[in-house]
């Protein structure tokens, strides 16, 4: 009886052991699945999404890459404007958002969000010829432009009868203020770095919050748990073994 008692035991640890293995083979199966995504953005939001000699680089899209290197993800970029990022992925002709938009409660009832990547805040710059300006007071009643669908469209239309000139390209913005026909522009701060450094005659005046938890990445709704779950690791791992950092400094964030 005690050797039938031992061979008993050694069966039902045969068959534990040979479970836990199965459980752990379908984990690294399921781990290893390369994942494809189209993954969207606006490539005119320099340092974070635009095109340098015809070729898509900065800090989101690096990010993204050497997310999906480790996390087993195929990168497919798309381009597209910002205010139609959303709709894209709503229609499925994309299946991700990397374009420095920002997490609020609003997008959240229509797309999963990441974890935040970044936090940045509005800056207000004008020409420093414009002595009008001096605050966000003196901005009531005056023309902002800022970019179509973006968190600063947000902040503009809470000013005191604003004229609000969207575009699509803060470019086309920039180029009105240099010619006075708008008094100021509403931008991401970061953004706003180019702009200042290639424009002399502009200034900023004012900086505040943009009322958001900061950039993340978007998903359609419920329908990327898998992926959303990579990214979420993909950028703690990131942060962990220095790839942030050394993209917060090739970007001058």
């Amino acid at each position: 009886m005690k050797k039938i008692f031992i061979a008993f035991c050694i069966i039902l640890m045969s068959l534990f052991f040979a479970a836990c293995q199965k459980n752990k083979n379908d984990n690294q199966t399921e781990s290893n699945t390369t994942l494809s995504l189209k993954v969207g953005t606006d490539p005119n939001y320099k340092p974070f999404n635009y095109k340098e000699n015809s070729i898509l680089t900065g800090f989101d899209t690096d990010l993204v890459d050497a997310i999906g290197k480790k996390e087993n993800i195929k990168i497919t970029w798309i381009q597209t404007s910002f205010d139609g990022l959303i709709p894209a992925l709503k229609a499925g002709k994309i299946d991700m958002i990397a374009s420095a938009m920002s997490a609020t409660d609003e997008r959240r009832k229509s797309v999963d969000f990441t974890q935040p990547y970044f936090k940045s805040k509005n800056l207000y710059i004008k020409l420093k010829t414009n002595n009008e300006i001096s605050s966000k007071n003196d901005l009531e009643g005056k023309k902002i432009g800022i970019q179509l669908g973006t968190l600063q469209e947000n902040a503009a239309k809470k000013i005191k009868n604003a004229e609000i000139r969207a575009n699509k390209d803060l470019n086309i913005a920039i180029l009105a203020l240099k010619n006075s026909k708008i008094d100021a522009i509403i931008i991401d701060q970061d953004a706003a770095k180019g702009f200042l450094a290639e424009n002399p005659e502009l200034v900023s005046f004012y900086q505040e919050n943009d009322d958001s938890e900061g950039f993340s990445f978007a998903f359609d709704k419920d329908k990327q748990k898998e992926a959303l779950a990579r990214f979420n690791k993909g950028i703690d791992e990131l942060k962990t073994d220095g790839t942030y950092d050394k993209l917060l400094k090739k970007y001058d964030l």
